[in-house]
């Protein structure tokens, strides 16, 4: 451990002083108060920062990141903590900067289908205010009371929608930044088309809060569906979910929203084996699928989803199928797929993995995958598979027998490894953060890496912005 001089804990203190008079009493947070505050999404552990900064505007965050530059701080932004790759996890020498009270949703277009939020919003609540405009943002993830909009940014979140209204790229305007020196990048584009050279919100789009702290959203807003289907499919075999995922594609045309594939053993875990969900279908499947589509006329595509569910029955794509009448049966199925919750406290220790692949390669990976880990430790490691296979993402939650940093990194290459063969990623949505950074190179080239770095020293030279996560 390193203990700092008398010097430098001067400088440190002068530091804090200085931000205490850039920002209100409520906004600096020191000394004991800051081990209050969780470490991550469970609400375990402690903060183990120097101080949490809580910037009211975009001009306060800004001041901040000057007098923290020419003293040469680091900082590490925090969202919601719903990361699960621990991309904001500060040293004790790190200052954090929290957006949670720039929080405000400051306009909605309702013709122009946009809204302009701040880097703290909870997607829940921008979720809720677009739908009291009749509109829709379409980020959607189990997380979205807790993840932010400046999370999802930065992480270039996925979730369950990304079938029919891609990425948090695809639904991102414009955006408002702080580069490490405190300069404001704004670029609050509303337009759907703006080809007046670089696009510079990408790239603060995916970048875990490396180049610049984003601070303020452009979010593109989507016609509310009118109809919603739902239905859960128990399937006897991975070659007739790939079939049936091509089948709802072509009929269901572009109303397919999700495709969601749990494997038998997640289904069985969190229905008959534990009893924290009502099976809609019997367990005892290889795989359970969520269908879900979304359109404009209630009774036609309600009548036409019903119709292509019989037609997969009967073809023998699915062995049964439960479809939901109600939202309350809609969300049921989906708390199923959700419960990360009951996941983690059932298996301990847990480890979590969030990759992705193409989808021919998905079965043979994960049989690969539990053979190995079979080899390792027989009957002792458990593991469970779910995904949103429509876009390639599979998410592994494994318990083994041990929890230590041997067993986690025998793990990771277990699982990493044979991504680069099969021309998979380490990383689907969660984004590198410090538990990925090891394995970046099995997908990025040696050219890629090098303008990665290049990119970053020109934008952050003195390397203060969440030192330590992607490199």
């Amino acid at each position: 451990m390193k203990i700092a001089g008398n010097g430098e804990s001067a400088a440190k203190d002068a530091l804090i002083a200085k931000i205490a008079g850039v920002v209100d009493a409520g906004g600096l947070i020191t000394g004991s108060d800051v081990a209050l505050r969780p470490e991550d999404w469970q609400g375990q552990g402690s903060c183990q920062a120097l101080a949490v900064i809580r910037p009211q505007n975009t001009g306060q965050l800004s001041a901040v990141m000057k007098l923290c530059h020419d003293a040469g701080q680091s900082v590490v932004a925090e969202g919601g903590l719903t990361g699960l790759v621990q991309g904001v996890r500060p040293t004790s020498g790190d200052i954090v900067i929290s957006f949670e009270r720039m929080a405000d949703i400051e306009s909605i277009d309702a013709v122009g289908r946009t809204m302009v939020v701040q880097a703290g919003v909870p997607l829940q609540k921008a979720q809720e205010a677009a739908e009291a405009a009749d509109l829709l943002y379409a980020v959607d993830l189990g997380a979205r009371g807790s993840a932010t909009i400046g999370g999802t940014i930065s992480t270039n979140a996925g979730g369950n929608q990304v079938l029919r209204y891609g990425m948090t790229r695809e639904n991102i305007l414009g955006l408002e930044a702080v580069l490490a020196d405190g300069t404001i990048v704004s670029s609050m584009n509303s337009l759907l088309k703006n080809n007046s050279g670089y696009d510079l919100k990408q790239l603060f789009i995916g970048a875990e809060g490396t180049l610049g702290l984003v601070t303020r959203a452009v979010l593109r807003l989507r016609p509310r569906p009118v109809s919603e289907n739902t239905a859960l499919l128990a399937v006897g075999d991975f070659a007739s979910v790939v079939t049936l995922f091509g089948s709802m594609g072509q009929k269901l045309a572009g109303s397919l929203t999700a495709f969601e594939v749990m494997w038998g053993d997640h289904f069985a875990l969190l229905t008959t084996e534990t009893g924290r969900h009502v099976p809609p279908v019997p367990a005892g499947q290889p795989y359970y699928v969520i269908v879900e589509a979304t359109g404009a006329d209630h009774r036609r595509d309600n009548e036409h989803f019903v119709e292509i569910l019989g037609e997969a029955l009967e073809d023998g794509l699915i062995v049964d199928a439960a479809i939901s009448t109600s939202k309350s049966q809609r969300q049921a199925i989906w708390d199923i797929r959700e419960d990360i919750e009951g996941l983690a406290g059932v298996l301990k220790p847990l480890v979590m993995f969030d990759v992705s692949m193409p989808i021919r390669e998905m079965e043979q990976y994960i049989s690969v995958l539990r053979k190995n880990i079979a080899d390792q430790w027989g009957d002792t490691a458990r593991i469970i598979v779910f995904g949103h296979l429509g876009d390639g993402n599979l998410h592994i939650f494994i318990s083994p027998p041990a929890d230590d940093q041997a067993t986690h990194h025998l793990l990771e290459e277990i699982v990493y490894a044979p991504l680069q063969s099969i021309g998979g990623s380490i990383s689907a949505e969660h984004g590198i953060g410090l538990e990925k950074r090891a394995w970046l190179h099995l997908c990025r080239s040696e050219d890629e890496l090098a303008l990665m770095h290049g990119l970053k020293k020109t934008l952050d030279p003195k390397g203060l912005l969440n030192p330590g996560k992607i490199f």
